[in-house]
């Protein structure tokens, strides 16, 4: 049997084939199937483009596909897209053998094997999902206009705002004002403005890549910049707490606890801060490591929905390399 895994992104999308014996048949990576962002038109394009290469890459048809998931930006978030967003496969896939979602379940299915637990994603957005004996729930994920705490976005932003208040002497200035400043180079501060409104035209996905500059800040020492990851830490693991109660974790019941998204490359600076936070709250939390890249964590939930999950023995031949945080 054979499994496609899709995983969409505000910025990228991650295709994945996966056999039942364990092993990586093909990957592909294309652009965002964001469809908020493109458009329908263009997540359509990008869905269909994708399968199609993906398949030509593995030397199979799409006709030759058990089952396939795909996580979808944004998918039940608009009540009246739902219906069309369910057909953006059809060209190419029978309707029968694949479902989409949302995206959010390719990184807890990644993160946790498919076992109960709970994953939260901070990439260009963040959300947090989970599953506890066949009961799922979601937190977060409202968007960037009011939403998407402790996401890349949301760190791009706190960074604008800190970069401001640095140039006008609010605050004093520190390293990040530096980096800023190397990163785009500009006549004077007040520059940034026409970066991020003119040139970037507030495109979410520039925004967000603003937040590896703030870790680099953070990790060599600015204390403004620290403080940002630490609100960011604060804000996913309320996101976890929340869905602890509303999955009914019992108060002295382990729950596993995972992380995908960008935004966890930074590595302790982020996940030193978002155990502490969690540490605070009231769940038996324990953090487990991510057991695979979300892309893979599609197929593989793939399998599991089509009623064939993998064995034991599958998932352990499969070869990830390390986790890449994507």
């Amino acid at each position: 049997m054979i499994f496609l895994g899709v995983d969409g992104g505000g910025t990228k999308t991650a295709f994945v084939l996966l056999n039942s014996e364990g092993e990586v048949l093909a990957r592909h990576e294309a652009a965002t199937c964001y469809y908020l962002s493109v458009g329908m038109e263009s997540a359509r394009s990008v869905i269909a483009n994708g399968i199609s290469e993906i398949c030509y890459r593995a030397g199979i048809t799409p006709a030759d596909i058990t089952y396939s998931f795909l996580g979808l930006p944004a998918y039940g978030e608009v009540s009246a897209d739902t219906t069309t967003l369910d057909a953006l496969p059809q060209p190419v896939l029978d309707v029968a053998r694949y479902r989409c979602n949302n995206d959010m379940i390719c990184g807890w299915a990644a993160s946790l094997g498919c076992k109960d637990g709970i994953n939260v994603v901070s990439g260009t957005g963040s959300i947090a999902y989970g599953e506890r004996l066949g009961r799922s729930a979601r937190c977060g994920g409202w968007g960037e206009l009011f939403s998407d705490e402790g996401s890349a976005y949301w760190i791009g932003c706190q960074s604008l705002n800190l970069f401001s208040r640095m140039a006008d002497g609010r605050l004093k200035k520190d390293l990040f004002y530096d980096l800023i400043r190397e990163n785009f180079p500009c006549n004077n501060d007040l520059d940034i403005c026409d970066l991020v409104f003119n040139q970037w035209k507030g495109d979410r996905g520039k925004i967000a890549s603003l937040a590896p500059i703030a870790c680099e800040a953070a990790v060599a020492g600015d204390k403004h910049s620290r403080e940002i990851f630490f609100h960011a830490a604060k804000e996913l693991a309320l996101m976890v707490d929340a869905l602890r109660e509303s999955l009914q974790f019992t108060q002295d019941e382990r729950v596993r606890v995972s992380y995908s998204g960008g935004v966890f490359k930074c590595g302790d600076v982020i996940l030193e801060a978002f155990a502490y936070e969690l540490s605070k709250l009231n769940g038996n939390y324990h953090i487990s490591l991510p057991e695979y890249h979300p892309g893979l964590g599609a197929a593989i939930y793939a399998a599991k929905i089509n009623g064939t999950p993998l064995s034991a023995q599958a998932l352990k031949k499969i070869s990830f390399g390390g986790y890449d945080g994507q």
